[in-house]
């Protein structure tokens, strides 16, 4: 098994992330704890964005906030140039409060509230990505009432399947988001919106999945809606501005992963699009794509300390920390497989094969299936590399067990971004019965 990218040894034999101590963050902050490498981070973003200058085309990389959505990383993101991609409310909350110019975010989601909705015309943000019929006339009516108008974009489903967990696959005709090409929602919407003088449709957007290694599926996505633009183009006068291919950008969970760099995507991607738009006489549109996983998942190490073991010959070897599936969902929900060493013994012989454990009372809260580690004994620090995606943002207090801190690190120096939740944090709201 390889270290993960973001993770180096030091003299001392322990884990470095981001040039910190891997068993002095434990010792300074408690476990459970999500330590990301700042700069595993800067690099994706600059190579995303690198891709695409050496390419020579109008360009955005919308960092997919739902992957880690801290106040600190939409800090980091808006000092990049990067635009943002918000789901909810709260999201456009945090990015907000982060610094994020509006006109640099894309509101996503199948069924976003009315509230959510006027917020974001309230705060003039640069696009709503249109998801269903219901959301265009709720739409319109906000704008009505506010004489207001806003940019939009059309999301389709291209009836492309990733080769992806089912959970995590978004571009088929099933699916619960966008406008189904095939079977004419697409066209029906795109006419709506070309008749709604408060709607500016700039283009369509597409979303094939996520955890993807191969770009086939990315060029198939393009060459579909490309098809339907010039369809458009010659039947209803339409040239979109924006071709927003999404993301899904795979990483490395372990050593069965072999995601492309972000540069061959990219490029893979741009020459096809030049390559269509000339064919069918299109002006070339501005290309945007989403990154979230692939922005961050790499950078994090979750930490954890280990408690009790559990053996029993020939049937199974427990080992449990005092993390689990409330901070990393992941296992449980996607059957994800991870990997795990030891941060205090990371070159130790690894000479046990264990089923790495959380404390949360429910038989699934399974982290890692037959992970190699050396002899362990309680205390000892376990490193889960590849958690900065969907950890922290997925977290839970189910147990009534406090969400975890999380920390930056650079240059050897360390920074609390998040703090660690206290009892009295998950009580906050509570009210209980009246006297």
């Amino acid at each position: 098994m390889q270290l993960a990218d973001s993770v180096e040894v030091n003299e001392q034999g322990h884990l470095l992330i981001g040039g910190v101590d891997a068993v002095k963050l434990a010792e300074k902050y408690g476990t459970p704890l999500i330590a990301y490498d700042v700069r595993k981070i800067k690099k994706q973003i600059q190579g995303f964005k690198q891709a695409f200058e050496d390419a020579g085309v109008k360009y955005m990389v919308s960092y997919a906030s739902k992957a880690f959505s801290a106040l600190a990383m939409y800090q980091l993101i808006n000092k990049y140039g990067l635009g943002c991609d918000i789901v909810s409310g709260g999201e456009l909350y945090a990015a907000l409060k982060g610094g994020m110019p509006p006109e640099r975010i894309e509101f996503h989601g199948n069924n976003k509230l009315q509230d959510e909705l006027e917020m974001a015309v309230d705060e003039k943000i640069g696009t709503i990505v249109v998801d269903n019929f219901r959301e265009i006339k709720l739409l319109d009516h906000i704008l009505r009432r506010k004489h207001a108008r806003i940019g939009v974009v059309l999301r389709v489903t291209p009836g492309i399947e990733a080769e992806t967990h089912q959970y995590i696959m978004t571009g088929q005709s099933n699916s619960k988001f966008g406008f189904d090409i095939r079977s004419g929602q697409a066209e029906e919407a795109l006419q709506q919106l070309m008749k709604n003088p408060r709607m500016n449709l700039m283009g369509i957007h597409c979303h094939i999945g996520s955890q993807i290694f191969a770009v086939n599926g990315f060029l198939m996505a393009a060459e579909k809606l490309v098809e339907v633009l010039a369809d458009w183009k010659k039947r209803f006068g339409y040239e979109a501005d924006v071709l927003n291919l999404g993301g899904g950008f795979g990483i490395r969970y372990n050593d069965f992963d072999q995601p492309l760099p972000a540069e061959e995507f990219v490029s893979a991607i741009v020459e096809r699009v030049k390559e269509l738009v000339a064919k069918y006489e299109l002006k070339m549109p501005e290309i945007i794509i989403e990154p979230g996983r692939a922005m961050v998942g790499e950078a994090a190490t979750t930490l954890y300390t280990i408690g009790s073991r559990k053996d029993v010959d020939g049937v199974c070897h427990f080992l449990a920390v005092d993390g689990g599936m409330g901070d990393n969902i992941r296992p449980a929900l996607y059957d994800a497989h991870y990997e795990a060493y030891l941060a205090n013994r990371p070159n130790a012989l690894r000479e046990q094969m264990v089923t790495v454990v959380g404390k949360y009372c429910e038989s699934g809260d399974v982290l890692v299936h037959d992970c190699a580690l050396p002899n362990t004994k309680p205390g000892d620090i376990l490193a889960m590399p590849s958690t900065g995606a969907y950890g922290y943002t997925m977290a839970s207090n189910y147990n009534r067990n406090p969400r975890p801190a999380v920390v930056f690190c650079e240059d050897g120096k360390s920074r609390l971004v998040v703090r660690r939740e206290t009892y009295a944090d998950m009580m906050a709201c509570e009210l209980g019965l009246e006297d």
